[in-house]
């Protein structure tokens, strides 16, 4: 990570939460926000415009919610990880998010310092998930029969490989740089990957790698 503040965009509606973000946020020097958005629309506008660093996107708004917001942001394809930060840790919701593409899932009743400490590690190229959404996860695939018939030994090296970097939570642009390979590369290894055994996100194969015993817990 570069020297220089991570810029921060924030995409929610409810302007009591920006401001309290903002506030918060100006007490971290290793972070700046450069932009607020009150809907998808215009928080769409302005992640094109502003190329953040993070976004932090709120899932249930007016008019185009989070989950489509996201989906948006991602098929602009850019450098920003989009955190999700919500009320909401129906199983639904967080699969549906994960599945899209966001880099962390964040709970709104968490510690101010708890969230900058989640927003840092976001920065670093951490996934970030609250904790109650890591023992979520891990009871859903517990709960899942399908999950682990693959055993790991069907993995190639490479795909076996990832999966651990993905357990220490680096984004696909660290892993290629780890592993001197393009993001490309490594966006083949992790759906071949997942779809062995037969898991729905990244975010899962990290829960599913620690609580095998595959990946140590961080």
């Amino acid at each position: 990570m570069s020297d220089s503040p991570q810029t921060l965009l924030v995409i929610d509606d409810h302007p009591l939460l920006r401001k309290g973000v903002s506030q918060l946020v100006a007490l971290e020097p290793e972070m700046k926000l450069i932009g607020e958005a009150a809907d998808g629309s215009e928080g769409l506008r302005l992640a094109r415009e502003l190329n953040p660093d993070l976004i932090l996107l709120d899932l249930q708004m007016r008019g185009v919610d989070g989950l489509e917001t996201l989906k948006a942001i991602k098929a602009l394809d850019l450098d920003a990880r989009v955190i999700m930060f919500t009320v909401s840790d129906a199983e639904e919701d967080v699969l549906a998010a994960l599945q899209a593409g966001a880099d962390g899932y964040l709970l709104k009743d968490m510690e101010p310092e708890e969230m900058l400490n989640s927003l840092r590690l976001a920065a670093r190229g951490r996934l970030v998930l609250s904790a109650p959404i890591t023992e979520l996860l891990a009871r859903s695939l517990r709960s899942e029969q399908a999950v682990g018939a693959t055993p790991v030994s069907d993995l190639t090296d490479r795909e076996h490989q990832i999966l651990l970097q993905i357990a220490a939570g680096r984004s696909n642009k660290l892993i290629a740089r780890e592993l001197n390979i393009t993001e490309g590369t490594v966006k083949v290894h992790v759906k071949h990957l997942l779809k062995k055994l037969s898991l729905r996100s990244r975010v899962e194969a990290a829960v599913w790698a620690v609580k095998t015993g595959i990946a140590p817990r961080a």
